[in-house]
Order: structure tokens, then sequence, then C-alpha cells
């Protein structure tokens, strides 16, 4: 029997005539609606002609997460009176409860995309609903896209919806061809805000990382809305590691159930929190409970302010999900869960001045997110750049450039980047192209292995890939049965193995072993000291106590970045042989002859490498002379060209000519380090091509070199001493050095007695010298541009100073007429 009491309370009845005739008229519509309206409920129902008394179709509505699903299909077939499979049924993976006269069908974005691969027009489907599309999901938007070619090819009669919880609708109308947008007001009642910081500062997310004193202060501020406020308290944590946890931390609270969901908790437990209790409960959620599932009796919201996302580190060829503070978009929706059907509270675990400093909407996941698998997707519809997808954004042509690598590598695409046969199998797989590949190639115990990697494993599984096998296998947990299901879908699917695949004398270990390392060739690792170094260049550490300490190769499943550190830490791992390793990563198998710079000297070995891991070394006698060219240029550059023999006057010639530069241009050489390497070829030739090692290069002579850029073909060379002179004869007689160290303004230090009787400065290429004075014992006396200046108004006082404490040196009245000397007072009597 319908349950009409239930279905005429759902706000999201009134917008359904403005629904319908948009659909009837574009046949695309956008809904917005928030939580709790009835859009995923009864807009179904009544599109289907379950409800209302309309036309009988059928209809498919995709949710983004497979628990989101299950309930919604629930729920719509107990608004019927029925159970899930006779009017409305679900397909998720490894599920599927649907009858013969089931009309509505919920499935997840992914099931939705395998069916459009298998047959783009959709047989025997009306229309398609595509849930929470504000949440930015990659499935939903490649859906999305493919639904919205479907009709513009294929289909013009099929109608689609795009269901939002936000107002944010405008991207989604003009992607849908300007689709009208229909809007439907929630029952909303005011929610109070209470900033419930940390008392003290908390580490910030990073990685997967979550500070435990954050979790500690989540437990306590629940414990606190328990004791202020009456009702059920929803609580939002990033992870289902964090629930576990601030699980924990409540124990046993009087009177009170606590309950936890997420993805991977058991259907009945799902299940009850989607129905009132009989006490009062705590529901500890991830972000599914935003806007995908709606829980009855809440009145308090605890917001941590985490989220996770799924980000990629291309140059370390990482990728997983990642803690991140949650958007404001999402804080609006986590606080409107406790005004569904009351006045509520929000308690946030943050400051009031952090709020505005927060993200304003969660980062769509094609801009953060690995695209291999929507790179295949893409392949396989004909469209491999997805340049002709309506996207809401487009993927960045650095993650599909990384994505496209991966596809070739594992056979997906041909060079010109179309899916072929083996691509086309992959993307049915339901798996990241990476597992899918796995799978091919191994045995059927590989199934194993890969169901395992195709899911977050619960941490306490440990991080040995076989260990956690060997656990799933005899585990009796929510996550062991869905483990289960899923082995039995991928062996269904993949049928018998590829030519050269077999293995079945292995056992356990060397099964997951080496389907690890055909999923991610790339992250094979050696033991190399205290760490293991990736062939892809990245270093890892296993933590304290880790199954696989020790082992020679490991494969690297699952790893993120611990904060402030440039190497991997590995969450997930398993041990492998060296054959293994070879077999799986062979496209970064090489052997050469290596010549390099390393610790102040040309090293020159053959070496075989897998990627950056070092095979077999041996020392080569009589390397390449290009090879020992590019070595020492490669040292010249890392230790300085003081490496070359640099005497007195090369050092002021190359002074000199930096002088002429500055101040004449062209022809005169640039002389800093870059364009000497720049100009390496004239200047250091031949010399350079002789030189086998360190100490050769401290042999060639630096002024000699530096004389072969002079301009000598324009004739400036010869101008040379002319225009920069090393040294100047000053009034005494004394050849003087010029010192260059300021190409600006060159320095002429002198004795003061040797310029008496000089008026006008001394000068190089028409710049003026700074003239340095010193006293008889060499020291500054003073400096000056203007010698006729200084022996006007200066030189009095220096005189006063110095001839008392130097009186066997003459210090004359006027020094303009007095003879210049650099001897003493009886030196120039006696001659």
């Amino acid at each position: 029997m319908i349950r009409d009491d239930a279905l005429a309370v759902l706000p999201v009845r009134s917008a359904l005539p403005a629904l319908t005739d948009a659909l009837d008229g574009s046949g695309a519509a956008v809904l917005v609606a928030p939580p709790g309206t009835g859009k995923t409920t009864l807009v179904p129902l009544v599109l289907a002609g379950l409800v209302g008394g309309g036309s009988a179709r059928r209809v498919l509505v995709a949710e983004p997460r497979r628990i989101a699903a299950r309930a919604a299909a629930r729920r719509m077939a107990w608004l019927l009176g029925e159970k899930p499979g006779d009017s409305v049924g679900f397909t998720v993976r490894g599920e599927r409860v649907v009858g013969r006269h089931t009309r509505v069908e919920v499935v997840t974005t992914g099931v939705l995309l395998q069916r459009l691969q298998r047959d783009q027009e959709l047989p025997g489907v009306d229309a398609v609903i595509l849930d929470e599309c504000h949440e930015r999901h990659l499935d939903a938007d490649t859906a999305a896209a493919f639904l919205w070619d479907v009709t513009q090819t294929l289909r013009p009669d099929l109608r689609l919806v795009a269901a939002s919880a936000t107002t944010d609708a405008e991207g989604w109308a003009r992607l849908l061809g300007g689709a009208p947008v229909v809007e439907a007001a929630g029952i909303t009642h005011p929610v109070e805000t209470v900033w419930a910081p940390p008392a003290r500062p908390v580490r910030p997310p990073h990685g997967m990382r979550v500070d435990p004193a954050l979790l500690t202060h989540v437990a306590s501020v629940v414990r606190r809305a328990l004791a202020e406020r009456p009702g059920d308290v929803l609580c939002f944590l990033p992870g289902v590691g964090e629930i576990a946890r601030v699980a924990g931390q409540l124990g046993e609270l009087p009177d009170v159930d606590v309950l936890q969901v997420h993805g991977r908790a058991p259907a009945a437990v799902q299940d009850a929190v989607l129905s009132p209790g009989a006490r009062r409960r705590v529901v500890l959620a991830t972000s599914v409970a935003e806007s995908s599932l709606t829980v009855p009796r809440v009145r308090v919201v605890v917001d941590s302010g985490l989220a996770r996302e799924p980000r990629v580190d291309h140059a370390r060829g990482l990728s997983g999900l990642a803690t991140v503070r949650a958007s404001r978009a999402a804080g609006r929706q986590r606080a409107g869960r406790a005004g569904r059907e009351a006045p509520g509270a929000v308690y946030r675990c943050w400051a009031e001045a952090e709020d505005g400093r927060l993200p304003a909407f969660p980062a769509p996941e094609i801009k953060v997110a690995d695209l291999t698998a929507f790179a295949l997707q893409a392949a396989c519809w004909g469209d491999p750049d997805a340049s002709g997808l309506a996207l809401l954004d487009a993927p960045p042509a650095g993650a599909m450039a990384a994505a496209r690598e991966v596809l070739t590598a594992v056979g997906a695409v041909d060079p010109a980047g179309h899916a072929t046969d083996r691509g086309a199998r992959l993307s049915r797989l339901g798996v990241h192209p990476r597992l899918g590949r796995a799978l091919l190639d191994t045995d059927p115990s590989g199934a194993e292995a890969v169901a395992l990697l195709s899911e977050e494993v619960p941490r306490e599984y440990g991080d040995d890939l076989a260990t956690a096998l060997r656990r799933a296998r005899r585990g009796g947990d929510a996550y062991a049965a869905r483990w289960r299901a899923e082995v039995r879908r991928l062996r269904g699917l993949a049928g018998a193995t590829e030519p050269g695949a077999p293995h079945e004398h292995d056992g356990l270990d060397a099964v997951v072993g080496r389907v690890a390392a055909l999923a991610f060739p790339e992250r094979v690792a050696k033991l190399d000291g205290g760490s293991y170094l990736m062939v892809s260049g990245t270093r890892a550490e296993l933590a304290e106590g880790s199954a696989l300490r020790g082992a020679p190769w490991i494969v690297v499943a699952v790893a993120d970045r611990p904060g402030g550190k440039g190497h991997a830490r590995v969450r997930l791992g398993a041990a492998v042989r060296e054959d293994v390793a070879r077999e799986a990563a062979r496209a970064l198998l090489c052997e050469g002859e290596e010549v390099h710079w390393a610790d102040g000297e040309v090293v020159a070995r053959r070496v075989e490498r897998l990627g950056a891991v070092e095979l077999a070394v041996r020392s080569l006698a009589d390397p390449e002379t290009a090879l020992v060219r590019a070595a020492l240029l490669e040292g010249l550059r890392r230790e300085g060209l003081g490496l070359l023999r640099w005497s007195e006057g090369a050092t002021a010639l190359r002074r000199r000519l930096a002088f002429l530069r500055a101040q004449r241009g062209e022809p005169w050489p640039d002389v800093s380090d870059e364009a000497l390497y720049a100009r390496v070829d004239e200047w250091l030739e031949p010399e350079l091509s002789r030189a086998r090692r360190r100490a050769d290069l401290g042999r060639i002579d630096a002024g000699q070199a530096l004389g072969r850029l002079l301009p000598w073909a324009s004739g400036e060379a010869g101008r040379l001493d002319e225009l920069a002179p090393e040294r100047i004869t000053v009034p005494s007689g004394s050849s003087i050095r010029v010192d260059y160290s300021d190409p600006e303004r060159p320095v002429l230090a002198v004795k003061l007695q040797e310029m008496f009787g000089l008026g006008q400065t001394p000068a190089v290429a028409g710049i003026p010298l700074l003239v340095h004075l010193l006293s008889p014992a060499g020291r500054p006396a003073a400096v000056t541009a203007d010698l006729a200046s200084f022996w006007r108004d200066g030189y009095r006082g220096v005189r006063a100073e110095l001839r008392g404490r130097y009186p066997k040196h003459p210090w004359p009245e006027d020094p303009a007429t007095a003879e210049p000397t650099r001897h003493t007072k009886a030196r120039l009597n006696r001659s």
C-alpha cells in the first residue's frame, strides 16, 4: 500500500508540475532542492508513473555512492509499500536487486557509465536522474557529458534531470543546452552556530593524517552537545578511521547509542541509521550524510571541519585520498541537517575567524584526481582528449598526459589515444585500469588481490597486502563480506586469463606481489639503506613494526607523504621477487654507460637499471670522450669555474672584461658564469675535450682560455689595455694595479703622497676611478672620485690628523704644487 501520508509532506511536490513541463518542453531540467525534500525519492516515482497517475516509464537514478543508492531504493520501496526488487530496485558494484517489474532502478554513477559504454542508447530507459551532481564527483561529471551526447545524437527522447542540493545550478543549466532550472523550497528551521575551537592549536591535516588531539576535541564537543541540547547528534568526520577513533573515545554513553555510518558499514547499520531509534543516538558519519542520506531526529550537528578528497602527486607517482578542510558550502550543508525537523544547533570545531578563509566550494574531482579511468572512458567513448565532451571543467592537460602514459603502458590505447580491444575490456571491469591490467594478466587467484586493492583496506588489516588478504579470507566483518562479493564479480568478468598469464604454481605471497607489481610497476622498490627506492625515483619508508621490513624488494600499492618530508610512507604494499619486479617494470629496464660527476670527480660505470634502481654496476675503463666532457661540464656547473686554474692575471682579466661589458656592451664579451657556460665551446676548447678528470681541469689556464673571447674580429681586442689597463702610472712614477671588482666603479688604491700635484682624477674607458688615498702605513685615509675637490676641501683635515702620526713623511700645505713621492722626507733630502 502506497504511503500517501509520507508522500504528501515531501516539499518537492510543489515543484513537480514545473519539472514535468520542463521535461516535456526541452527534455532536460536542473532540479534544485535541499536535502530531505524528496528529490531523490518522490521525483523518480512520479516520472516513472508509480505515483501521481502519469505514464509508465523506466527511470534510472544515479547516485554517487553505493550506500546512498541502496538507501534511496529502500526508501522508495517503503513509500510504495513494497520491498526492493519490486517496482523499485538497485544495482551497485557486486549487488543487484532488480525484478521483472522494476520501473525505477537506482544505480551508482560507475554502474551507469558501464551501461553507457556497453550500449550508448540505454534501450528501455525513458529518463535518467543524476542525483547530488553538486558534489562534482568525476563519474557524475562524466556520466552527464555522455548522457548529453546521447540525447543530442541517438536519443532525443531521453529525459535528463540534473538534481542538486545547492542553488549553484547555472553551470549545469548551460551544460544541458540552457535547460530550465526548477527550484523546490525545503522546510527549514533556524540553526544556531556554536563556535567550539580546540583550546590549544592542533596540527593541520596532511595526507591521510588527522591530529589525534583534534579527534579528542571532537569527542569532547559531542559530549558537550549531548549535555546542552536535546535530540540526536550527527557528527561529521573525514573517514572511517577517524569515526572509529572518536567512537572509541566516546565509549559507552548512558542511554545513548553510538552508530557509525560510512561506505563500509553493514547494511543493517545503514538501515538503522535511516530509521528513528528507540533511544537517543550519536551518529558518526562521513560526508555521505551531507546530502545523500537523511538521518531522522537530528537536532545537533558536530562538524569536525574536515573532508576527504582525491589527490594525485604526479611528480612522485602517488594518488589517493587526502584530508582537507571542508568547504564553506559543505559546512552549510552539514549545518542544515540540524534544522530539518525543528530548530537546532551546529557545533563547529574551529574558530569563527577561520571560517572566512575556508574554500567556498569543494574542488571538482576532475581538477585534482587521477584521471586514468576517466581518460579510458573518454577513449572508449571515441573522444580521447575529451575535447568534445560537455564538461563543467576541462581536464588538466598534465593529468591527462599522465593518464595516457599509464593507458599506453597497459595496452589500453593505441599511439593515437584510441581505445584498443584490451582497453574496451578493461573499461568494463569496473576497477581502475591499473588493477584491470593486473586482473587480466594473472591467474584467477589474482582476483582476490585486485578486489582487496579496489577500495580502502581497513587499517587494522596492516600494511602487508598478503597478510591483509589472509585476514579478509577468514574475516567476518562487513569489509570481508564485500571483498568476497567483489572477488566473485571480478572472476566472472575476467573469465580466462590472457596468453602467458597462468602462475598457478606460485604461493599466495607471490601472487599478491605479482598483482601489485603489474598494477603499479613504477612503484616497484628496492631496499636501499634504511628506505626503499622506487623505480620511479621516489623514496618510501615503512612504518615501525611493518611486516614488510627487511624484504629486498617490495611493491608500494598505497602510500602518502608525511608533512615536511619528501619521501613517501608505505600504507599498503607487498613483498615481491626480483624476477617479478623485472618482469612487471620491464619497460623501464635498460643498460648503458653512465658517466657523471659525483663526489668531486668523474665517475664512469656500466649500469643495468630498472628505472631509478641500480641492479648491477661495474667500472668503465675507457668511457666515450663526449660522455666525459659532459660530466666535466656538470662538475663545472656544480662546483663552479674555480675548478680551472685562475692566476692573479686571469682573475684580473675577467674583471676587466666584465667592466668593459658593463660600460661599453658589445663587442666586449659577457663573462658571467651563465654566459661562460653557454659559450664553453668557444673558450674552453680544445682543453676541455682533452680532459679526463678533475685534475685536468685544474691544469687549464683560465686567462689564456678567456683570451679567446676577446673581440679580435672587430679589432677592439687591441684596445683592451687602453680602455681597461691592468695598471696605471701615478705622478710618483709607481705603476698601481686597478681593482675592477666593481664593474660600475673601478678602484685605484694608492698612497696619498704619490698623488701630489695631480688635479684631475684618473679615468678608464671614460669612467673616473674611485681613488682610495692611503696613509704611509697603507691604511685608507680618504676616498674620492674628485681629486681637485679633495685637495681643496678634504686634504687639510687628513693632514691635521696624520702628520703627527707620520712625521717622517711630507705633509705640505699646498699638495697641488708639491712633488709627488713614495719616499720619506729624509730619503727625499738625500736625493
